[in-house]
């Protein structure tokens, strides 16, 4: 049985869902139920996926496992072309936006002067629109990012989109983002995680 280590509406959401999609039994463990989570990671981040005794650190990692290892519909088979564009909204999400809403959630705790935190989160909400943009002009075309198929870098972007909430600066999302967010926070094995979490998901209001 796999273990999964989250923290409440963090990227290990993703992996939430994903482990609900894949139909397999799992034990959904939250950070700050452990007593130690430093032991388990140096890191001290979610999500942590435990495969038989193993631990896999890294969140796209995991989803690739998964997918691989069940055969859950979320990406193109190995060979077909569009795998590889699949892929690369995979990566844009974990390596490209991720970071990019880290690097405010860093502002928000380690800038103690209240100008240049705001002026710090103005920037960060800036950069962050732009990489908004890029999706929205992607799903003007496609009803998600890979294509027509519901994808994991779907699932990924729907997670972070929640997190402009933590921030006082606005985060602008177009019509199209709003549209697959509505879609993919609704899809049944998301729609559980968010629940089994106790999470609000509001970002496709």
């Amino acid at each position: 049985m796999y273990k999964l280590y989250y923290a409440p509406g963090a990227c290990s959401l993703a992996i939430h869902a994903l482990l609900i999609e894949s139909g397999q039994p799992f034990e959904a463990i939250s950070k700050s139920d452990v007593a130690d989570f430093a032991a388990l990671t140096p890191l001290g981040a979610v999500p942590l996926l435990e495969v038989n005794g193993e631990i896999i650190r890294e969140g796209a990692a995991q989803a690739l496992y998964l997918i691989e290892e069940h055969d859950i519909d979320l990406l193109p088979k190995a060979g077909e072309v569009g795998r590889a564009k699949a892929l690369e909204w995979l990566l844009f999400a974990n390596a490209t936006m991720h970071p990019a809403y880290s690097k405010m959630f860093f502002a928000m705790r380690a800038i103690e002067d209240e100008a240049a935190k705001a002026k710090a989160l103005e920037a960060g909400a800036a950069a962050i629109a732009k990489l908004w943009a890029l999706v929205d002009k992607q799903l003007a075309t496609t009803p998600y990012v890979t294509g027509d198929k519901l994808s994991i870098a779907d699932i990924m972007l729907t997670v972070y989109a929640n997190w402009g909430g933590y921030f006082s600066v606005e985060i602008p999302l177009g019509a199209n983002v709003k549209r697959l967010l509505k879609e993919v926070s609704a899809h049944p094995s998301f729609a559980r995680a968010l629940a089994a979490e106790g999470v609000d998901y509001k970002a496709a209001a």
